[in-house]
């Protein structure tokens, strides 16, 4: 999925073993009204190798390690394919619920267990960091022996209270850390250092290794990043490296094995011009570590990855245009860039051999590919923005730009100030925008897919924006919304949530447990708001909320005049 809407996998899950049909009550936790449980489904390690063997043995290609595994045994189109499948579930915390508040988090593991359904068997209440030092020793010296892979243990404060003083970033809760393991490494022979170009026009660096087994699955290549990085790391081509994966997924070349030099061994030299389309490389400013291939119109390697970009799920999200579909439109003339994509018609599909049957028919995945071109078109504004390339634009800005201005349009019109005053984008990002919108090529690809019925605004662009000019700050757990829906809801009225309170702030809403935010509050006398406060804000405006303004605790009430 995209972090807000996933693939349906129900029909999949319902035939793992442990996850039962209904929920259980038992005498001291009750099934509740309304409860999202949270986990993750996994491959057996031991089974594993079993499911590959049967795959080769049906001349079939082999998961490349566990993960791969229960992730494909999950998408499968037939749950029966699923059910033949030793898949194991793990639960591991909750989200939205009525009829249930646990006070520990452990509680809520025992109540988990209670209702039939499969907990860790590795969770453990302790009372000092003595204790988690302990726990997180051990597992680090028996992490092989867990049923599922591990790369480190999670270490929760036990208090629902204090995880709700504690509240969380944009990423992650405060009351949760994980404690990483140190990653495997192996040795591997670095063959050559190549370079590929992005589709902002950043060349990068990366090692071609001799294929080698790390952390459950050949790995042959690995970034290298920049030229500054390559002399950091002072590896050569031909050495011997040592090689492991960074949070145990992404290859990452630790250092040469000096001692194993022969004296054959080269220095690697950055290219000065572009190996795609012989354009001269440089620096968009001196201070700046990476160079770029300024051809951003016409290089085939940057047309390559925009196409792939927007197609990808973080932009449109487009079936069947995976990148060898991609390049295949452009090899074939089918589109010239990115601006030509929603346009395209069946007769010119038809061009491109990639879509077509051996007796000139359109194939089924180019009947889809149009089928799915028209549909994205409804895309919001925000993936949109993200299909465009714009460097430093990624969905949380996106998100946050759709929300504060509502079109194309009125990013168009915006000053850059007014850009980076937009909450969570900033002057970097504001700068980017402006020079890519400066760029006439840039303008004529929004016109183009404007033309062909793209979505160029939000639905609700044009309703009014009552909470306009506003700021507010959310703190502690509210009973109505999530901190996330209701931050959502102010924005989209127009209102600016911000992080911090100042005297600048026209309201902070309190929730159970605010913490230092709501002393903050009382100290400037910034009116405070409950959740029906907020409710009465989001419904009415400004002015009828500040009738619902909370009074400090232990503050007297004003006599009557």
């Amino acid at each position: 999925g995209d972090g807000r809407t996933g693939e349906d996998v129900t029909p999949n899950v319902k035939t793992i073993q442990q996850v039962p049909d209904r929920l259980t009550p038992s005498e001291e936790f009750g099934v509740p009204e309304l409860v999202e449980i949270r986990g993750e489904v996994y491959f057996p390690v031991e089974l594993f190798g079993e499911l590959n063997a049967q795959l080769v043995e049906q001349e079939h290609k082999p998961f490349a390690n566990p993960r791969n595994a229960a992730a494909g045994s999950l998408r499968q189109k037939d749950p029966r394919v699923t059910a033949t499948r030793p898949l194991r579930l793990v639960v591991h915390g909750l989200g939205k619920r009525r009829g249930f508040e646990p006070t520990r988090q452990s509680e809520a593991y025992e109540a988990l267990k209670a209702w039939g359904l499969p907990i860790s068997k590795s969770w453990k209440v302790v009372s000092s960091l003595d204790q988690v030092r302990e726990f997180v020793g051990y597992y680090a010296e028996h992490r092989h022996a867990v049923e599922h892979e591990i790369d480190g243990v999670v270490v929760k404060v036990d208090s629902v209270a204090q995880q709700r003083r504690l509240g969380s970033t944009s990423r992650a809760p405060r009351w949760a850390i994980a404690v990483k393991y140190p990653p495997e490494e192996v040795n591997t022979k670095l063959i050559d250092i190549r370079v590929n170009v992005g589709r902002t026009g950043r060349v990068t660096p990366y090692a071609e290794l001799e294929p080698v087994l790390v952390a459950g699955s050949t790995v042959a290549y690995a970034t290298l990043h920049n030229a500054e990085e390559v002399k950091r790391k002072g590896v050569l081509i031909g050495d011997t490296i040592v090689l492991r994966k960074a949070g145990d997924v992404i290859p990452e070349v630790v250092s040469p094995v000096v001692d194993l030099r022969d004296g054959d061994e080269r220095e690697f030299e950055m290219p000065t011009h572009c190996p795609e389309c012989g354009t001269e490389l440089w620096r968009e400013k001196e201070s700046d570590v990476d160079i770029r291939c300024p051809n951003s119109r016409s290089c085939p390697a940057q047309l390559r990855e925009r196409l792939f970009h927007l197609a990808g799920r973080g932009g449109f999200d487009i079936e069947v245009l995976g990148y060898k579909a991609g390049v295949a439109l452009l090899e074939s003339g089918v589109v010239s860039d990115e601006g030509d994509l929603f346009s395209l018609e069946e007769e010119a599909l038809r061009t491109c051999p990639f879509f077509v049957n051996k007796d000139g028919s359109l194939s089924s995945n180019g009947a889809k590919l149009l089928a799915n071109l028209e549909e994205v078109k409804r895309r919001p504004l925000w993936r949109v923005l993200v299909a465009l390339s714009i460097r430093h634009v990624g969905p949380t800005a996106a998100q946050a730009l759709a929300l504060q201005f509502g079109s194309i349009d009125r990013i168009l019109a915006a000053s850059q100030e007014e850009i980076a005053a937009a909450d969570g984008v900033g002057p970097t990002i504001a700068e980017s925008i402006v020079d890519w919108f400066g760029v006439d090529w840039h303008r004529e690809v929004v016109e183009k897919w404007r033309a062909a019925g793209v979505r160029m605004a939000e639905e609700r662009a044009d309703e009014p924006r009552p909470l306009q000019g506003l700021t507010v700050v959310i703190t502690g757990s509210l009973e109505t919304y999530s901190r996330d829906e209701a931050k959502e809801e102010v924005q989209r009225q127009g209102g600016k949530v911000a992080g911090s309170v100042s005297k600048k702030t026209d309201f902070v809403v309190v929730g159970e447990s605010p913490g230092s935010k709501y002393d903050k509050a009382v100290q400037l006398k910034v009116p405070v708001l409950d959740s029906d406060g907020l409710r009465v804000l989001l419904e009415q405006g400004a002015d009828a909320a500040r009738e619902q303004v909370q009074a400090p605790s232990g503050a007297e009430p004003d006599s009557a005049e």
